[in-house]
Parts: C-alpha cells; sequence; structure tokens
C-alpha cells in the first residue's frame, strides 16, 4: 500500500507543480507551501487510529521519548523540510520537468551515502554498481546541451536549476535518513500513529516558516493577480494548489510509511522507480523534448534501480533460507 502511495501520487504532485509554473504561476514560496501545507487532510485519520498500537509487554520495557525531544526532533526537521521544499521547487521552476524527475532519480545514491553513515546500511558490487549508475545518470543531464529553450530560455536558470535539484534531493536524502535514525535510536514505538505523527508534525513546523517567508518576502500581494491571470481559470488555479497538497501528504504517507516498515533506502528506491513515468507523461502534456543523453540518463537510471532490487532479492532469497534452515533446528 505505501508502495503504490508513494508511486502515484509523485507523478500526480510533479505534473501539477509544473502546470503551475507553466501557466502562469510565479510565486516560489507557494510552490513550496503546498509541498507540506496539506497536512491537515491527515488530521481525521488520528482520530480513527488508538493512541498505542503496541503490546503492553513492549510497551514496558521501552522508555518513552519526552516531549522536549518530540517537539526538538519535529522542528528540526521541519526547518530542514523548508530548505528543501525551496529547492525542490527553484528546480522545478528553471528546468522541463523530464530533467527535473531525471536528475531525482541522484537522491537514491545520496540516500545509499547517508544510509551508510547514519543507518549502518551495508554495500554490495549491486548496490555500489547502482549508485554509480544513477550518480552518472544525473550528471549528463547536468552538462546536457539546453536544447529546451522554450521551457528554460536563459542557461543559467538551467543551471540553477540542476544544481537546486541536485541539493533538493542530497537534502531529502537526508531527511529520509535521520528519520530512519529518530525511529530507530529515538522514537523506537512501532505504530503507525507514529509516523502520522511525524508526517503531520513535521509538516505543521515546516507549513508555519513558509508563511512568514511567503508574508516576508511580499509575494503574497501578487498572489491575487496570479490566480486572475492563470491560464485555465481561477478555480483550477485553486485546484492546482489544493490537490498538489494533497498529493505530496499521500507521497509523505507513502515514504515514511516505508522508512518506518522497511528502510529509508528501500523507501527512496520506490521513490525512484517511479521516476521513469513523469518524462514519459511530459513529452505528451509539456511537450518536452526528449533528447539522446535523456533517454541515455533514463536507461541508466533504470538499470541503477534494476541493480539496487536485485540486491533486495538475493537479501530476501537468503532471508528465506536461513530462516527455513532456523525452523528445521530441533
Amino acid at each position: 500500500m505505501f508502495a503504490v502511495f508513494v508511486l502515484s501520487s509523485q507523478s500526480i504532485a510533479t505534473i501539477l507543480g509544473k502546470i503551475y509554473f507553466d501557466k502562469g504561476g510565479n510565486s516560489k514560496w507557494m510552490a513550496t507551501l503546498v509541498l507540506n501545507a496539506g497536512f491537515p487532510v491527515l488530521l481525521p485519520l488520528l482520530f480513527f487510529l488508538p493512541s498505542e498500537i503496541d503490546s503492553p509487554t513492549e510497551n514496558t520495557n521501552k522508555k518513552q521519548p519526552s516531549q522536549l525531544v518530540l517537539a526538538s526532533i519535529y522542528i528540526s526537521l521541519g526547518i530542514f523540510l523548508v530548505a528543501d521544499s525551496m529547492l525542490y521547487a527553484i528546480g522545478l521552476l528553471y528546468l522541463p520537468v523530464s530533467t527535473f524527475t531525471l536528475i531525482c532519480a541522484s537522491q537514491l545514491a545520496f540516500n545509499a551515502l547517508f544510509s551508510f553513515l547514519l543507518n549502518s546500511q551495508k554495500f554490495t558490487p549491486f548496490i555500489i554498481n547502482s549508485l554509480v549508475l544513477l550518480t552518472i545518470s544525473s550528471i549528463l543531464l547536468v552538462f546536457i546541451p539546453d536544447d529546451s529553450s522554450d521551457s528554460c530560455p536563459h542557461k543559467n536558470r538551467y543551471a540553477v536549476g540542476c544544481l537546486c535539484t541536485i541539493g533538493a534531493s542530497a537534502g531529502y536524502s537526508l531527511i529520509l535518513s535521520l528519520t530512519q535514525l529518530a525511529f530507530q535510536k529515538i522514537l523506537e514505538t512501532e505504530n503507525f500513529r507514529l509516523v502520522l505523527d511525524m508526517i503531520i508534525y513535521t509538516s505543521a513546523v515546516a507549513t508555519s516558516v513558509i508563511v512568514i517567508g511567503l508574508f516576508s518576502s511580499g509575494e503574497w500581494k501578487n498572489l491575487s493577480r496570479e490566480m486572475h491571470e492563470f491560464k485555465l481559470g481561477s478555480v483550477s488555479y485553486v485546484m492546482n494548489l489544493v490537490w498538489t497538497a494533497v498529493s505530496w501528504q499521500v507521497y509523505n504517507i507513502g515514504t515514511i510509511g516505508l522508512i518506518y516498515k522497511v528502510s529509508s533506502l528501500f523507501s527512496n528506491v520506490i521513490s525512484t522507480l517511479g521516476l521513469p513515468i513523469v518524462p514519459v507523461l511530459a513529452v505528451f502534456i509539456f511537450n518536452d523534448k526528449m533528447s539522446g543523453l535523456k533517454v541515455i540518463s533514463m536507461v541508466l537510471a533504470i538499470w541503477g534501480f534494476a541493480s539496487y532490487m536485485y540486491q533486495h532479492y538475493l537479501d530476501y532469497l537468503k532471508g528465506r533460507y536461513t530462516s527455513a534452515d532456523h525452523d528445521q533446528v530441533p
């Protein structure tokens, strides 16, 4: 279920975000806001979930973190999320959506590095092969000739967009690894309510900071004019922002849920799986050009993903055989 959330919502949210910029939206703070402001749609779920799902015997052996520790985690991740969301918004503004999503594949390589440093992730030849391929895939796009002048008329903007997207990918990978570290070392409690708490509170902190930035920058003064000049109409403008915000929250449920169930690296792998979907859709929706280098980059990204998934398959077989041998021991 979590994987389906990630694959579907990621593509929808990215396409809607690019439509916002292509049809007249120009506020980077607003584009950053919708990445995090949809958390209220998750609040009703808290009323249907018990506060504790663990067994009583497990809870008695675990020391619950203090409110101060929890607040520190949520505030730190929330502020970090603001900076990362802004980098994503700038990348999406300056780049064709196909280039943007292919560069985002680099986040798997970054996440593997952070997982190794923070989460004791083990490297194997297949994982190393995956990281090398994904890194080369992203580097190809950074130095690609600017054949998309209709979307990015200025070469400097294209370069800035590439760098911001790479920075955002690295930042998001670090956030995932820090989230897994918090689950493993501090929170420890195993229930889905904790997943929702992590999403809601960090998003609330991020939204508060972004709203302050929106008013401090003065961009809020142009939002009314931006809405009325939106090429698809005012209603479509509002619906675009609303459904973008909702889609990103569904994506958050999927990513945090996969971290909770498996690991931050596996969560990022599923996210990377959905990236090739967007460039294909962008060819039909935005008339993006698929140059030879973009095709090569996509093939390398898919190859890198397949290499990593093959390692997961080997780990699964090893675990199954180990479990079978253990069951046979009298």
